[in-house]
């Protein structure tokens, strides 16, 4: 005993100091992630703060402890590093979205999201970057032509991270589906434009070029939606001819994890968007494979992929904070304070004027197709457009990606563009955060408003609760659809004789997702859950959960 508490002793001592000094920080951050959760806890009640920004402000204190130990030399414990957040935080966090994403909401409004999420963020990418190389120039910050459109796309990427813990999705799904899916397709759409915008030569811009980065835009976005989906559809195909569970559940919980990851590295090995192929993979698997695993490893699989998205958003809000005080950055622009203060401000009002210019012109495109119930009211494009505000750390890793080499920077301009990214992140997350939570019960009925609505209006399919609160029969869970909908249909007509029904033309205009929905059952149904699996086809193994569900009925049944 005493020999081999003497090796560890003699091992701790040949530790270097890099290596001590990791271990410390470690230590210290994974105490202040238990902070974080235990001190979100206590203010889940509170109107004002959330996790996020809770996160944000303990970084900023623990930044203000370490600047005054070390003497003003240093801020943070570990070094930013694009890889740590692009490879390890950020698939987790993506992932995890599409595959608790209710898909039936997210796929009826899917084309209002598509307009939102991608023309929305190019519009915003447009005029972000006219504005930054109207006013930067005038600035002489020594920047290109490929800074100014990197600007573009690095302040288009919103955060909705921090918005969604304030949106209620069984409240307003119509709103959190929206600002969701439309944060998910930004943040991809975001990336793919600074990608694009790396790869090609800007100085000389020509029609020919900007054709190229449309079409490389096209080209990423499409491949990289095939590439989740196929990588989803394969996870399925091969957990239902295996059927793991029949021997471990560990097995079953191990290959949805790996191949979810895999989609993500190999849209990266291929210079795709793995952001939009990691949500895709995150639905298809949703979808097919997460039926096709035992009831044990359904319950593990949610809880775990919530479990490492959750600790991931902390350790990226808690993370920004501390770098926040990056004492290195901030002496490069001691001398021109009043510039970085000009910059800071000229973007957040880029990004307000960005952002308003699509929420209301494409929302007014949208309803024109939709019926009077479904259309986004004023107070619910105010919301949407105040949700998408907030920056977060798709920025800040963009930044650091342009401005910076390794996490360091030696020019005046790019400096103060790392410094300004720093204090719009700062103050959009916890002064548009804050107000967030008071501006949606403000602008939205709460909850017993609802139900008021709903007790003094005629129940008809046309109510316009129906698409907001979500409460419309769900085809996935009763097989017997169409039944039930013509029982329904029934009932309303003897009790709303008068409505105006439009003619069959007209509905097929307003309401394409119904039709498309309708014809993508047929075929879901008819070849694509047979083959895959998914609710309804798992398969029949002995030991499996189907068989034992049999056995119960036939208990049942015969008592």
């Amino acid at each position: 005993m005493v020999f081999v508490f003497g090796t560890l002793l003699e091992k701790m001592s040949n530790l270097s100091t890099s290596d001590h000094s990791s271990v410390v920080s470690i230590n210290l951050f994974v105490a202040l992630l238990c902070a974080c959760i235990v001190i979100g806890h206590l203010l889940e009640e509170n109107r004002w703060m959330n996790e996020s920004i809770t996160a944000l402000v303990i970084g900023i204190c623990t930044g203000v402890v370490i600047l005054l130990i070390t003497g003003g030399k240093n801020s943070h414990l570990l070094v930013f590093s694009e890889d740590l957040f692009f490879i390890y935080l950020l698939p987790p966090i993506i992932f995890n979205a599409g595959f608790q994403v209710k898909k039936k909401q997210f796929f009826r409004n899917f084309m209002t999201i598509t307009l939102f999420g991608a023309i929305g963020t190019l519009i915003s990418f447009i005029i972000i970057s006219l504005g930054a190389i109207t006013f930067f120039q005038k600035m002489n910050l020594g920047l290109a032509i490929g800074d100014y459109l990197a600007i573009g796309a690095i302040f288009a990427a919103t955060d909705s991270v921090c918005t969604l813990q304030v949106l209620n999705q069984d409240e307003t799904p119509l709103l959190y589906s929206l600002v969701f899916g439309e944060g998910v397709v930004n943040d991809a759409t975001s990336v793919v434009l600074f990608n694009a915008v790396q790869n090609f030569d800007l100085s000389h811009i020509s029609t020919s070029v900007a054709l190229q980065l449309v079409g490389n835009f096209l080209y990423l976005f499409i491949t990289s939606t095939v590439l989740g989906v196929v990588a989803g559809l394969l996870s399925a195909y091969v957990i239902k001819k295996l059927y793991f569970g029949r021997h471990s559940t560990d097995r079953e919980v191990a290959i949805m994890m790996l191949m979810a990851y895999l989609s993500y590295m190999l849209a990266e090995l291929c210079d795709l968007s793995a952001i939009l192929t990691v949500f895709f993979c995150g639905i298809v698997m949703s979808h097919y494979t997460w039926h096709n695993v035992t009831e044990s490893s359904r319950v593990t699989t949610k809880h775990t992929f919530a479990t490492l998205s959750f600790v991931a958003e902390i350790f990226i809000f808690l993370y920004v904070g501390m770098d926040a005080l990056d004492i290195e950055k901030w002496r490069f622009i001691s001398d021109s304070p009043k510039t970085s203060v000009s910059v800071t401000s000229i973007l957040l009002g880029l990004i307000l004027v960005g952002r308003a210019a699509f929420v209301f012109p494409l929302s007014f495109l949208s309803n024109l197709t939709k019926n009077s119930y479904e259309k986004i009211g004023f107070k619910q494009q105010v919301t949407v457009w105040w949700a998408g505000l907030m920056r977060g750390a798709v920025s800040m890793a963009l930044a650091y990606n342009q401005f910076t080499r390794s996490g360091h920077t030696q020019r005046h301009g790019n400096a103060i563009m790392i410094t300004s990214t720093i204090s719009v992140v700062l103050f959009s997350t916890v002064v548009f955060g804050l107000i967030t939570k008071p501006l949606v019960r403000l602008l939205l009925p709460s909850a017993k408003q609802f139900d008021r609505m709903i007790s003094s209006e005629p129940v008809t399919p046309k109510s316009f609760i129906v698409p907001l609160l979500g409460n419309e029969h769900d085809p996935e869970v009763d097989l017997d659809e169409q039944n039930v909908v013509n029982v329904q249909d029934s009932e309303a007509n003897q009790g709303d004789r008068n409505v105006i029904r439009p003619s069959s033309f007209r509905m097929l205009l307003r309401k394409p997702t119904h039709t498309v929905h309708y014809y993508w059952r047929k075929f879901d149904d008819g070849f694509m859950r047979p083959v895959f699996g998914g609710r309804g086809f798992v398969p029949y193994v002995p030991g499996s959960p189907i068989e034992q569900s049999v056995h119960q009925w036939q208990g049942e049944a015969k008592h």
